[in-house]
């Protein structure tokens, strides 16, 4: 395949203007305001209404309106650059200039996307995952697909899938999943995709695409996105035979189209289920019926779908020992369902935050505290769909990191008696401060000792660093209804 810069290059910055002594960023007003104005012409007419002529589409995709709103929402995600280092910023200054170029490259054919740069992230459970890193021009032309296919794919989607759909994410995916447990279906089958958005069929999905889009032409601009080249980080250039690489804006509209294919079984089959992307788990009565579904869902999935399940990851067991979206599910004495964390988020967060409290911190502790309370910010905006009995776990967190950086206070003091002294000035009693200060034993033990507690109380913390508890309740307010507390959002199963 022929690389992708020497064709998108000159035709996206070529025509930049030189000597004009303004660098990128100083367009980048006037551009946002060219496409807000621009975009302005689709709220008018209604995005969300799929064409009605699908052979057409492609004219759809590259409407100026469409165009400007798929930047847009391409600089609201932000970013980092793809292979040709060109940022979101360079691009949506050069709004007004590239606009027209790239529509009219896109509907002659001219227009031919970039490679992809591969990069590695860590995965929760060990290994690395592949994330895939289009050019900001690529991904504005990917969004704006996607914002044509969505209204024309999104209504024959089942109701039981989750991931990456409008009006829909992990709340509902744990209110439906918590409903099936109340009716009684309380063994779950879960079913791992080994490296799923890597194994994708490229045949298969286009094949799938084509029944519902008549446009080749926007099929065709589909296959060349799917085959993009990705420049791994050695600088090694891979061709793509198969996979949706994640990180491009079409991908997870692409995947869940490949995925309906496996819902629309599981309705046929009369299965409970719930999915988000490639996570899904199925509703039975009994052992034995799970591992018949199990049996016969892997035959179905990697004969008929030509993917791989990872059986070591693959389970038939209770609610409280599946791992769904971060949480696990249990049912109570009084058969109320509960969401907790699984011991998976459990490891997951405890690893981050010794990683932000190290033993040798080298900074101040307001920078500590500044970094440990915006992790727990974001990290709590997933995870604050815990109801409050999962919640209250969240305190064994808090307590090891107010201990953790106890520990860090007391190696910064380097010597016993400095520690003494800055205990006394703490308000510890002589005596106190010597039980600490002279223990004989390390800063570890030293954090715990009583005299730490007293100069630095749960109290000194509340003021510094963010309560997961507390927080949660103040985004979660309990209600009543019918005498039972609930979570706002978690409606009651009917």
């Amino acid at each position: 395949m022929r690389r992708a810069e020497p064709r998108q290059m000159p035709f996206v910055f070529a025509d930049s203007p030189t000597g004009s002594g303004h660098s990128p960023r100083s367009g980048v007003p006037d551009g946002r305001a060219y496409l807000l104005l621009t975009a302005k012409a689709l709220e008018a007419t209604g995005s969300a209404a799929p064409a009605a002529d699908t052979t057409r589409l492609l004219e759809a995709a590259v409407s100026p309106p469409n165009l400007a709103e798929a930047l847009l929402r391409v600089a609201r995600n932000r970013g980092a650059p793809g292979v040709d280092g060109k940022s979101v910023t360079e691009v949506v200054a050069g709004a007004r200039r590239l606009l027209p170029k790239l529509r009219s490259a896109v509907l002659s054919g001219d227009y031919v996307p970039g490679d992809v740069r591969r990069v590695w992230i860590p995965k929760p459970g060990g290994g690395q995952r592949g994330l895939g890193i289009p050019n900001v021009v690529d991904r504005w032309v990917q969004q704006a697909v996607h914002q044509a296919l969505s209204p024309l794919l999104e209504p024959d989607f089942h109701d039981s899938s989750h991931g990456f759909r409008p009006g829909r994410g992990a709340k509902t995916a744990l209110v439906e999943a918590k409903g099936y447990l109340r009716d009684g279906h309380t063994w779950l089958v879960s079913i791992d995709l080994s490296k799923f958005f890597d194994r994708v069929n490229h045949q298969r999905l286009l094949a799938r695409l084509a029944q519902r889009v008549g446009d080749v032409r926007l099929l065709r601009l589909v296959g060349r996105m799917l085959k993009a080249s990705v420049v791994m980080p050695d600088g090694t250039r891979v061709s793509s035979e198969e996979g949706t690489p994640q990180g491009g804006p079409l991908s997870p509209l692409l995947s869940n189209l490949v995925l309906d294919e496996l819902d629309q079984e599981l309705e046929r089959r009369g299965l409970r289920f719930v999915r988000y992307a490639d996570d899904f788990i199925v509703f039975v009565r009994s052992l034995r019926a799970g591992q018949r579904v199990m049996a016969s869902l892997t035959r179905f999935i990697e004969r008929r779908m030509r993917l791989l399940v990872n059986e070591s990851k693959s389970a038939v067991a209770r609610p409280e020992e599946v791992h769904f979206l971060g949480f696990t599910l249990r049912l109570n004495e009084q058969c109320e369902v509960e969401v907790h964390l699984s011991e998976r988020s459990h490891r997951r967060l405890d690893r981050k935050l010794r990683e932000l409290t190290p033993r040798q911190l080298g900074r101040s502790l307001e920078s500590c505290f500044a970094a440990v309370n915006r992790y727990l910010r974001g990290w709590l905006s997933h995870f604050q769909l815990c109801s409050e009995e999962g919640a209250r776990l969240f305190q064994r967190h808090e307590s090891h990191v107010r201990r953790r950086i106890r520990a860090i206070i007391v190696r910064q003091r380097k010597r016993p008696r400095f520690l003494y002294r800055h205990l006394r000035a703490r308000g510890v009693s002589h005596r106190m401060a010597m039980q600490t200060a002279y223990v004989g034993r390390g800063p570890w033990y030293q954090s715990n000792r009583y005299g730490m507690w007293r100069a630095y109380p749960n109290a000194w913390f509340h003021e510094r660093m963010v309560s997961l508890l507390s927080e949660w309740k103040r985004r979660n307010p309990v209600a009543t209804v019918s005498g039972q507390a609930f979570l706002p959002g978690f409606e009651q199963s009917t």
